[in-house]
């Protein structure tokens, strides 16, 4: 009796699958940054009865470690900081199944990169930041730099 042939061996994922997982990473990344900061800056913590004891006032420890703990959890708390911050650490389980399939040394610079870009762009959108022109070449040099690397490793 003969054994059945072998299967096939896996074809790897196509290119676009590269191209959408390196945007939305980078998208995720990016474009949350300006949402978290914001949040952050304009964070105002509710009084919290603990913080005024006098077991929490004396020590120079515990009113450290409690107000790092309730400013922690009620960043968290706020979902203008929260929803930002979970999509964003969606992106790093995106990144780290990326660098399972795709190449390290072109991943990493890639998605950096796309971050970068989204960060501005973000911060042009809510802020209404002026993007320099130092800033715009940055990022088209960003993005030759980027082009250089694909092109290199695919010839």
């Amino acid at each position: 009796m003969m054994d059945p042939p072998p299967p096939p061996p896996p074809r790897p994922p196509a290119a676009i699958n590269y191209i959408l997982g390196f945007l939305m990473v980078g998208l995720a990344w990016g474009l949350t940054t300006p949402f978290i900061r914001r949040a952050a800056k304009e964070h105002r913590p509710p009084a919290h009865a603990v913080l005024e004891t006098d077991a929490v006032r004396n020590s120079l420890v515990r009113s450290k470690l409690y107000g790092a703990f309730f400013g922690v959890v009620d960043l968290l708390r706020n979902p203008r900081y929260a929803v930002p911050l979970l999509l964003n650490l969606t992106g790093s389980v995106w990144f780290f199944l990326l660098i399972g399939k795709a190449e390290l040394s072109l991943t990493v610079p890639i998605v950096n990169t796309l971050a970068f870009l989204f960060t501005v762009i973000g911060e042009w959108w809510l802020e209404k930041k002026v993007i320099s022109r130092d800033t715009m070449v940055g990022m088209v040099l960003s993005l030759g730099g980027i082009a250089l690397c694909v092109q290199s490793k695919s010839g």
